[in-house]
């Protein structure tokens, strides 16, 4: 069966002294470096969503061993750290924002384990698109969308696209849940929204049975060291959960 992997990945830096908690959020650059050579040694072909969606369409063909990258929050490293090492392989990449805290920090850490992030501002985000690289919505304000009422999640859906757009001059065609957070009533805002895709926090390989808009991805995090993201890759590809919506 035909399967897309996208990994999903958080900062990238350096971050000595962070607490162990949420080491999902974390990739250690000199790891993200290694990681990025990995995939052309084991044969993958690292493609855009746009590229992903279409091929799971079966819109056009997909290369052998195809592989998405996304970054979730748009953290200003992305665009220090992230986005040189990317370029210098030549690989797109997808980079969700939060819509109502562009410039500011990823305030939902806060005392949760994790110090606030700085978040790209407007000009830094254009900045990320003129490389090259997708922005997504990543919501208005980052909550976790199931347990929100139906108003407020349509508000989340089609604000965030609204502003990101006009901020862009662009269409905004892909979606993240925050913290993978959705149901039936979120897969049909984003529907309604117009979003192409959405991706969750699910951990599985995408397959064309999958629904666009409840895309599965395999997080990378801070004690992943090339050995483990190849075995993520390699495993992994059976979600536990069947597609919300078919």
């Amino acid at each position: 069966m035909m399967r897309v992997q996208i990994l999903m990945y958080h900062r990238v830096g350096d971050f000595p002294g962070r607490v162990k908690a949420h080491g999902a959020l974390y990739c250690h650059l000199p790891r993200f470096r290694a990681q990025m050579r990995l995939f052309k040694l084991l044969g993958y072909s690292v493609i855009g969503l746009d590229d992903a969606v279409a091929g799971l369409r079966g819109e056009q063909p997909l290369p052998s061993r195809p592989l998405v990258l996304t970054f979730d929050d748009a953290y200003v490293d992305f665009l220090t750290h992230a986005a040189p090492v990317l370029k210098e392989h030549g690989y797109p990449a997808t980079v969700y924002a939060v819509s109502g805290l562009i410039g500011q920090t990823s305030s939902w850490d806060a005392g949760k384990g994790s110090e606030p992030a700085p978040l790209m501002n407007a000009a830094q985000l254009r900045e990320v698109q003129d490389l090259g690289f997708t922005i997504g919505s990543h919501s208005r304000s980052h909550l976790r969308l199931a347990e929100q009422g139906t108003e407020r999640i349509v508000d989340e859906m089609n604000s965030s696209k609204a502003v990101l757009e006009d901020l862009l001059g662009r269409r905004v065609d892909h979606f993240c849940y925050p913290y993978g957070s959705h149901d039936l009533r979120c897969v049909e805002a984003a529907a309604a929204a117009g979003y192409f895709s959405g991706t969750t926090c699910e951990r599985a390989a995408a397959t064309p049975e999958d629904d666009l808009l409840s895309l599965p991805r395999k997080a990378v995090s801070r004690g992943d060291d090339v050995f483990g993201v190849a075995w993520k890759l390699l495993a992994k590809n059976t979600p536990k959960h069947p597609p919300i919506r078919r």
